[in-house]
């Protein structure tokens, strides 16, 4: 019996799903689309099977099927990223993959230093109101408030001074080249560990965009999907030395059975990812997020640091007199999808905001150029400026609609 008929409200809910994303423009920066393969996998019988354990040393009987996946996703990834001594394929999410990473090297109360959230960290780097932040002792570094980028020898200094055992390197919302090769000294220099969170990148590491932080870190955790274009989940890539260490926190320490339907989804990702397709997809995301920041700031809207060299832009609406807040709210009405997002020294709480992250990944997984950016932009301006119930307004929403679907969307049209 399929879905249809045996629960007619979800898949009615998911047919609202995939029409939502055919008729709008999704610009958050940690979203994309999976192919239908990436999908079939996650779908497979495989989430039948409980697998507590490694490859080959399982707590459960009848694994090898599950085992095959999984050694798959784990070779498959260290193709993709070279250098990787080991590979654990098993954390749910970056959060989890980032908390191992802690389990591993740290004892509570024990020091950390991090990107403080409103300047582009995420919530695992130390937030109060995250574990990280309950259980270490996280301390923060800051971006220049005149450059609005990260200042190394200011993060050196207070490495020297504050002798954290963890450094992390990796963002949420900085739109930057990450010198991970520094930080990795840094951390050297301090005889702390360099833990670099990847997850946003990832994809841009794979298809050559971005530098890679594997050869400069003992340990780095990403998702899996964001720029990787996989299934929701994540994975971590370790030093020799930090293997076990790190296995070990995240079975028996984090997690139980894996979610093996989803390791093998993520194989797939990473089979993909290792084609020359997608490493043309990564620099299509470098030219669009360009173009883009481009024409934004042409029309006269505040790009952080005045640019981008990845994925995503931070945009500062202070001079339009919106809040973040407000903002995702009008580019919602007309179908874009965006998400408020403090931007660094920002005066308005989290919830509130004085700006909005903007990604490409998905809109350029649809085919997306950059021809199309100025379109976008013009778009995304206009929705910050018309009237709320106005003709104009409804006028822009058509237009985004059309636009939008003018595109296939990966995974169900293509």
């Amino acid at each position: 019996m399929n879905l249809q008929s045996r629960d007619p409200e979800i898949a009615k809910i998911i047919a609202a799903e995939e029409r939502r994303l055919r008729e709008e423009i999704v610009l958050i920066a940690s979203e994309n689309y999976a192919s239908r393969a990436v999908l079939e996998a996650t779908g497979s019988v495989l989430t039948n099977k409980y697998a507590e354990g490694y490859p080959g040393r399982r707590y459960y009987a009848g694994t090898e099927n599950v085992d095959a996946a999984e050694s798959l996703a784990i070779e498959r990834a260290k193709q993709l990223f070279e250098g990787a001594e080991h590979v654990n394929v098993q954390p749910h999410s970056g959060s989890q993959a980032n908390m191992a990473a802690y389990f591993a090297a740290l004892e509570p109360g024990d020091r950390v230093m991090g990107m403080s959230l409103d300047h582009g960290g995420h919530l695992t780097h130390g937030s109060p109101v995250n574990f990280s932040g309950r259980i270490y002792d996280f301390v923060h570094y800051q971006l220049d408030e005149e450059s609005e980028l990260i200042d190394y020898d200011a993060v050196e200094r207070m490495a020297q001074e504050l002798q954290p055992k963890i450094i992390v390197s990796g963002y949420s919302a900085y739109s930057r080249t990450i010198d991970f090769e520094r930080f990795g000294k840094i951390a050297e220099n301090v005889g702390a560990i360099h833990l670099a969170d990847m997850a946003h990148i990832a994809g841009l590491v794979a298809g050559g965009e971005h530098p890679s932080p594997v050869q400069h870190a003992e340990i780095v955790t990403t998702t899996t999907h964001k720029t990787l274009r996989g299934p929701r989940g994540a994975m971590a890539i370790t030093s020799k030395d930090w293997a076990r260490k790190y296995d070990s926190a995240v079975f028996p320490r984090m997690q139980g059975g894996p979610m093996e339907h989803t390791i093998a989804a993520k194989a797939v990702a990473f089979k993909e990812a290792l084609s020359n397709d997608f490493k043309q997809y990564a620099k299509n995301i470098v030219d669009n997020a360009s173009a883009l920041a481009e024409a934004m700031a042409a029309s006269g809207m505040r790009i952080v640091s005045g640019g981008t060299d990845n994925h995503l832009m931070l945009v500062d609406l202070r001079a339009m007199n919106v809040s973040g807040a407000e903002a995702e709210i009008r580019l919602r009405s007309v179908g874009i999808v965006a998400n408020k997002n403090m931007v660094p020294f920002d005066p308005n709480p989290p919830r509130v905001t004085s700006g909005v992250r903007i990604g490409v990944p998905s809109i350029t997984s649809r085919g997306m150029g950059t021809s199309d950016m100025e379109t976008v932009a013009e778009m995304i301006v206009a929705s910050l400026r018309v009237d709320d119930e106005s003709t104009e307004q409804r006028n822009l929403a058509k237009r985004v609609k059309d636009f939008a679907t003018s595109f296939p969307v990966p995974g169900i049209d293509s």
